[in-house]
């Protein structure tokens, strides 16, 4: 199995274009054209992982976390990340990042996080804008029907769970071919009026080159006249964090936390109630999400790497919880492994069993 084809998999369910701007998520090392034996998935790529992978026999990594997320001047090898690529060069391993464009998605990190902690009706937190663009097109009454199909397998007319979604305007065309056109109805240097049709559909920006294919290959005519258009809209399905019902005491919550995700600190503002009825979550860094949280009403926001100012932003309005950045997105590596094993068949998956957490704790 080709490597380009896991990566178009992964990309099918979280697009590369929905990562963070500050994110590196995709192939950092290797060659898409490469043929994968065997797949590791770590939540971060560090050496010893890399050893684990070796001895596995697995040329694929895939790490939730990239190891590289600025770029770099030297590889001198007196940093862990200038060895980790070494080591994985040498040995012929590829490593796939897939990071905030996971967390992005409605079935993604914070979608498994709800599941483990029984959160009913996950909703996204903050959605993401510009991620949809617009389609204008013009073609003739006769031809639409078939090109709709087309354009809709393209990508074409998805509005966050409806789908074939468009808008149709008739009107009259005007045109005047000249000499080396090819028109498909009129003849050249005779002025034609003829019945045509406005479509309109939304569709997400990483299919603008499928649709522009799609154009170019199935409209009837020689020079199709199309506008593409930037939107600010929002989608519900795609986004930052969630949120969702569960009714349970306070002091349940957290022992259930501590137990699910093997917790050996919890770090938490002041409790407002001991009753809990709605839950905001977000994996990995969240601070930046405090206030989405407390405007969806959340009684109780749980994330990690919270600095100290940053709890003072709960001001009696939420109760933060800091599980911590690993513990919260472990279960990352069985959600890559989920996806993947139900893709692939053929290829060798292993869940790192290595502990990649840099953080340890006094008790």
């Amino acid at each position: 199995m080709k490597l380009s084809k896991i990566i178009e998999s992964l990309e099918k369910w979280a697009p590369s274009i929905y990562q963070e701007s500050y994110d590196n998520s995709g192939l950092i090392i290797g060659d898409v054209n490469s043929e994968i034996s065997g797949c590791l998935i770590t939540l971060d790529c560090t050496e010893r992982v890399i050893e684990e992978a070796i001895k596995k026999k697995c040329n694929l990594i895939i790490s939730h976390h990239p190891i590289l997320f600025k770029s770099i001047d030297k590889i001198n090898y007196d940093n862990w990340e200038s060895r980790v690529i070494k080591k994985s060069i040498q040995n012929e391993i590829n490593i796939y990042a897939f990071h905030t464009n996971l967390d992005n998605v409605s079935d993604g990190v914070n979608k498994k996080i709800c599941d483990i902690l029984k959160i009913n009706n996950p909703q996204v937190l903050r959605e993401k804008k510009n991620l949809s663009c617009k389609l204008d097109v013009y073609i003739p009454e006769s031809d639409k029907d078939d090109f709709l199909k087309h354009i809709f397998h393209s990508g074409g007319g998805i509005i966050g769970n409806y789908s074939e979604c468009s808008y149709q305007i008739s009107g009259k065309g005007t045109f005047l071919p000249h000499n080396g056109s090819k028109p498909k109805i009129g003849e050249i240097n005779e002025k034609n009026t003829i019945e045509e049709v406005k479509i309109e559909v939304f569709f997400n920006k990483n299919h603008i080159s499928d649709i522009i294919d799609c154009i170019d290959r199935y409209h009837p005519y020689d020079e199709p006249t199309y506008h593409i258009y930037n939107t600010l809209n929002t989608s519900k399905n795609i986004g930052s964090g969630m949120f969702g019902e569960r009714k349970i005491e306070f002091d349940s919550l957290l022992s259930e936390i501590k137990k699910l995700f093997n917790v050996k600190s919890i770090r938490h503002t002041n409790i407002l109630n001991k009753n809990i009825s709605k839950i905001a979550v977000c994996g990995g860094s969240g601070s930046f999400l405090i206030e989405d949280a407390i405007s969806v009403g959340a009684d109780v926001f749980i994330t990690s790497d919270i600095k100290y100012h940053d709890f003072f932003q709960a001001d009696n309005n939420i109760t933060i919880i800091d599980i911590g950045h690993y513990e919260g997105e472990q279960f990352t590596k069985d959600l890559i492994y989920e996806y993947l094993s139900k893709k692939f068949l053929n290829i060798a998956l292993h869940l790192s069993n290595e502990n990649t957490n840099p953080i340890n704790y006094y008790n």
